[in-house]
């Protein structure tokens, strides 16, 4: 019999049930693409969704643009406009003879450290032009150093005169000044005209083939207390900075013993490179040169100070005259800054200056004057404090006559002085001439210190007998005395426990020295306001 056969004819064996392997690779290719296809459709569909919901409709937003430049009224740019062509960059160098090879210098004493004045020194030390940016000051054993400073300036004459600061321009070798508006490429070299220790002023002058901007001066009597201030510089190089504050104080004394610097305060931004540069008042005035900063971090902490013009004027006038320095009339006392109230109410009633020694042959000598009478006149004008007696008679040139009021036992009397150079008077005391009491480096030596005999007035002042100690007339910067807080017009009275008595023994006892080997002064040191005392003063020579 045929076998079964399908519709087709076919037998019916081709009607078999498929092969389970053969099934299996019919079903998996299309399956995974199944799953591919939903993913992608999946993913397409949340892309979608997510950028649908991050879509921000902008469609309102205005379109932006900018106006046509124009001036705004503003005081403070008008003033700096008129100001800022003036003010000048200057840009010292200079070389240091490193006087401390092998050795480690100590520390000056902080302003809270025991040390008369040398802590308020410090403020000094973080003068403009000798703070972060001073210089490069290598290793302490090195050889010799190039120190670069920075400070400002302020153009007074189309000639080419600037007033700046003395010690942006002390002992340097090279200054270059660079003009407010010219590349930074272009300087000048200024050669220094004259200067003032005294009021930390100098005056500097450039050679320029084409008048230059002046700034004015204005009177600095006529600012208050409050009143709005610029302060114009190159704070860290930074040319043509303006900042702007307030007067906080006048008359401000910050260290004591500068009787000829009475600063304006201010609260205008003033860092290291301001130094140098003016202080101007709202009619654009020049009221000050920016000089100190009173800082704990070398930076600005809103304590500036500036030297008033009035003071500016006066001293500008006598360093460009033919003697090319300053010359202060004195009349040969001394005074207390600080009296105890016992002491005003016995001698003066409060009402003047009582004097606490006359210089032997003094002008006040020869005019009568004693210790404990009380001056409360100059020149007819009243005098209730020490700024104002020393400002009164030291305006008064060498050679003129003064009348003098003074209280003497409750009585009042009045005499006249004649004036006399203060630096001739102050030479006379420490036993040197009017040039040797000029500043100036004191001779190679290895205690970096220059001595002179006690003159008789010294001695008697501090109570020293005859032929004892030598007085310190100069002192080398960094040198060994100086490290060890010697200062001038101090009397040594030993070195390592052997007496001096005159010069020629200091040199011998010094010639016997070695490097290495400890040194020890003992000195008469007179303090502001106290007795003289001995001081033991030590270090260990380079």
């Amino acid at each position: 019999m045929e076998p079964l056969k399908d519709a087709g004819g076919l037998p019916h064996d081709r009607f078999k049930a498929p092969n389970p392997g053969r099934r299996k690779n019919y079903f998996a290719p299309l399956f995974v693409a199944s799953v591919a296809v939903a993913l992608v459709l999946v993913i397409g569909t949340v892309l979608t969704y997510t950028a649908r919901a991050n879509t921000v409709d902008s469609s309102d937003a205005p379109r932006l643009s900018v106006p046509t430049a124009r001036q705004h009224d503003n005081e403070f740019a008008r003033v700096a406009k008129t100001v800022e062509p003036a003010v000048v960059n200057v840009n010292t160098e200079s070389t240091i003879k490193n006087p401390h090879r092998g050795m480690r210098v100590p520390p000056r004493p902080g302003p809270g450290d025991q040390g008369g004045d040398s802590g308020m020194q410090d403020w000094f030390d973080r003068f403009f032009g000798q703070g972060p940016q001073g210089g490069d000051g290598g290793p302490p054993g090195g050889g010799d150093m190039t120190s670069q400073s920075l400070g400002s300036g302020v153009i007074v004459s189309a000639s080419g005169y600037i007033i700046t600061n003395f010690h942006v321009v002390d002992k340097a070798d090279r200054i270059r000044v660079s003009l407010m508006g010219e590349p930074a490429t272009v300087s000048y070299p200024a050669k220094v005209i004259g200067s003032d220790r005294e009021t930390d002023l100098a005056v500097i002058k450039i050679e320029v083939p084409h008048p230059l901007p002046v700034a004015k001066l204005g009177n600095s009597d006529s600012s208050q207390v409050g009143d709005w201030v610029l302060a114009i510089g190159s704070p860290f190089g930074l040319k043509s900075t303006v900042t702007a504050g307030i007067i906080s104080a006048k008359g401000r004394n910050i260290v004591p013993g500068r009787q000829f610097q009475s600063f304006i305060q201010t609260d205008a931004a003033i860092n290291p490179g301001n130094s140098g540069g003016p202080l101007v008042n709202l009619e654009g005035e020049v009221i000050g040169i920016n000089t100190a900063i009173y800082t704990e971090s070398a930076g600005y902490q809103g304590v500036g100070f500036a030297m008033p013009s009035n003071t500016i004027a006066a001293v500008f006038n006598q360093l460009v005259s033919p003697v090319h320095k300053v010359e202060r009339g004195s009349i040969g006392i001394t005074f207390s800054a600080e009296t105890s109230p016992a002491v005003t109410r016995m001698y003066g009633g409060g009402k003047g200056i009582i004097v606490q020694d006359v210089t032997p042959n003094g002008p006040a000598a020869q005019a009568g004057l004693k210790p404990g009478d009380s001056i409360t006149t100059v020149g007819g004008k009243a005098v209730t404090v020490g700024d104002e007696l020393v400002g009164e008679v030291s305006a008064h040139r060498p050679g003129e006559k003064l009348k003098i009021g003074y209280l003497r036992n409750g009585k009042q009397q009045e005499t006249t002085v004649v004036v006399a150079d203060r630096a001739k008077l102050f030479g006379a005391q420490l036993g040197t001439s009017e040039e040797e009491s000029e500043e100036q480096s004191p001779k190679e030596s290895k205690l970096g210190v220059t001595v002179k005999p006690v003159p008789e007035a010294v001695a008697k002042h501090l109570n020293l007998p005859p032929n004892q100690g030598v007085v310190v007339t100069d002192l080398k910067p960094g040198g060994f005395a100086d490290t060890i807080q010697v200062s001038r017009g101090d009397v040594i009275l030993e070195v390592n426990r052997k007496p001096v008595g005159d010069p020629k023994e200091f040199a011998k006892i010094e010639a016997e020295l070695k490097p290495g080997q400890d040194v020890v002064f003992v000195v008469r040191q007179t303090g502001q306001g106290r007795e003289a005392i001995n001081s033991f003063l030590g270090g260990t020579l380079p």
